[in-house]
């Protein structure tokens, strides 16, 4: 699962196999998204994920501009 940089709109792509799964707006939605996938996971345990490509910045920022 890949989490793109923050949009300039606020929130995050999520893409897994290259799909698009959508914007999130924090570690909850994107546990949502692998739920949806099939895989549960605690939102704690998100930002430790082996299985997440954070780019840009890492799963505490989600506003533009936190990558300054």
């Amino acid at each position: 699962m890949t989490v793109h940089p923050p949009s300039p709109a606020g929130g995050r792509r999520v893409h897994a196999d290259g799909e698009p799964l959508g914007l999130a707006h924090g570690v909850g939605d994107v546990a949502e998204f692998l739920r949806r996938a099939g895989l549960e996971i605690d939102p704690a345990e998100v930002a430790e994920s082996s299985w997440i490509d954070w780019r840009g910045v890492g799963p505490e920022h989600w506003r533009p501009d936190a990558t300054d």
